[in-house]
């Protein structure tokens, strides 16, 4: 046995990926190290414990872990439940993290500054692959330390990255100067971080669901507060599909938030801006004055507070001295990227995935999660446990059991549950369409193409399939 092959597999962030990746190394006796920058595991996850998730525990329990939670006596969670993201940090991740497969692995309050192949460049080509890697970090008290590994799993995540309000990708002026009044993601409005936003005027900035929950848990605050308004500014004018749960809706959950955002609208509830861009933002007094434009068109909105869920993006920082492929656009890496693409995503699961489309040049150096969709807001945890189980078994020296893909996912129709009172059919895809010869969202948006539909109304039968790829 190689030097670099007793070197461990270093993991970076023990959120659900980071530790699934955990999990399957340790019943494949690969030894690993796991590195998470905060005080505890979920870091991230704690920032929004308080939002529910759409799919049930069913589909958020990595395999490997929960065998090794069962064998010491873990009580799983009802399967068919929502967690919110605190549930999923104390019935599972915090469980798993004390288990004795775990625990002495884990590295808390490590934050990753670099990595590189030890005394390497990114120019030098010359033995490459068969050089350790170099992980920097530094550890709570602020110490520098340094580790060395046989492999790399990057599942840091994009929750430290959001993006910023500019319809260009970039900060607009003013966003940083008053970013005390600024929030970015899922702030707590009606819990912690009430008082912030009760009474007042707020404007939340965002095409996806993270947006459409931020709006209407202000307009929950309205029943003690009637002064507080919100306003809800899309910079795309996308709003009848994501209403709908947009073309590859299938769970209940979100196809109810639909549902929700768009009684709020019709009832003048919840003002809509839509396309709108921000051009600048400006303190005027207490409040934030935001100009921008309206369908073109030159239009300032007056504010207390600001909300932008705009998604996030990867930061590749910490691996500027490695070999690194991305897809220009997305961000990911270039097998993966077409797979997952939002531009091109339609009604259906996502392709399974493993080790061959998440390899870059640079050997046994892998990012997974979230972090390794890049820009597109697509990710599924199932789908990262899937990543990390595949490259587990390469890394144990299985390599045809890595390229077996085996993913568990909602299949195309899943809206059919008791989560979603009467306004869904049981074979929709994407929630109840607007017109009546469609059968959902995703019906009326194919047909509009000119298609003959989505294909998700013909049956009421909803399954769970398997699916098993071997790929040459």
């Amino acid at each position: 046995m190689s030097q670099e092959a007793r070197l461990p597999v270093v993991v970076i962030g023990a959120g659900p990926v980071g530790m699934a990746a955990a999990a399957q190394l340790s019943e494949r006796r690969v030894p690993f190290v796991l590195f998470e920058r905060g005080a505890q595991v979920g870091e991230a996850m704690r920032a929004w414990s308080h939002v529910q998730v759409f799919s049930p525990w069913e589909y958020n329990i990595d395999k490997a872990a929960r065998r090794l939670l069962e064998a010491s006596g873990w009580e799983a969670p009802d399967e068919e439940a929502l967690p919110t993201g605190g549930e999923l940090v104390s019935r599972y991740l915090q469980p798993l993290a004390e288990l004795p497969q775990i625990a002495p692995h884990l590295q808390l309050g490590a934050t990753v500054r670099s990595i590189t192949r030890e005394g390497l460049d990114k120019m030098t080509s010359t033995n490459r692959d068969n050089v350790p890697f170099a992980i920097r970090w530094v550890d709570l008290d602020g110490r520098s330390r340094f580790t060395r590994a046989s492999a790399i799993i990057d599942a840091s995540g994009t929750w430290e990255k959001p993006n910023p309000i500019g319809v260009d990708g970039l900060t607009v002026p003013g966003e940083a100067d008053n970013s005390d009044l600024i929030a970015y993601g899922i702030p707590d409005v009606a819990g912690r971080d009430r008082e912030l936003y009760e009474g007042k005027r707020v404007l939340v900035v965002g095409s996806g669901h993270s947006a459409i929950q931020s709006a209407l848990a202000l307009l929950s605050l309205k029943d003690a507060e009637t002064s507080t308004k919100v306003t809800w500014a899309l910079r795309r004018n996308r709003i009848e599909r994501l209403l709908g749960g947009g073309l590859n809706d299938q769970l209940p959950a979100r196809g109810a938030l639909g549902l929700a955002a768009r009684r709020a609208i019709d009832d003048g509830r919840l003002d809509v801006l839509a396309p709108f861009s921000a051009y600048s933002i400006r303190r005027a007094g207490a409040a934030l004055e935001v100009e921008g434009a309206l369908s073109g068109h030159a239009l300032t909105v007056s504010v207390d507070r600001i909300i932008v869920a705009t998604g996030f993006r990867p930061n590749l920082d910490m691996a500027s001295e490695l070999r690194v492929q991305l897809d220009p656009a997305v961000e990911a890496p270039p097998a993966l990227a077409p797979l997952i693409d939002p531009n091109f995503h339609s009604c259906g699961s996502v392709p399974p995935h493993g080790v061959d489309e998440l390899t870059h040049p640079e050997k046994n150096f892998f990012i997974v999660g979230s972090k390794s969709y890049g820009r597109a807001p697509t990710f599924l945890m199932a789908t990262g446990y899937e990543q990390v189980r595949s490259i587990a078994d390469e890394l144990a020296g299985n390599p045809v059991a890595a390229r077996q893909v085996q993913l568990v996912l909602p299949e195309t129709g899943v809206c059919s549950s008791s989560r979603v009172t009467g306004e869904a059919s049981e074979a929709c895809c994407g929630g109840p369409a607007a017109t009546a010869d469609s059968c959902c969202v995703a019906d009326e948006v194919a047909k509009s193409e000119g298609q003959a539909g989505c294909g998700c109304g013909t049956s009421t039968t909803v399954t769970k399939p398997a699916l098993v790829v071997e790929r040459a």
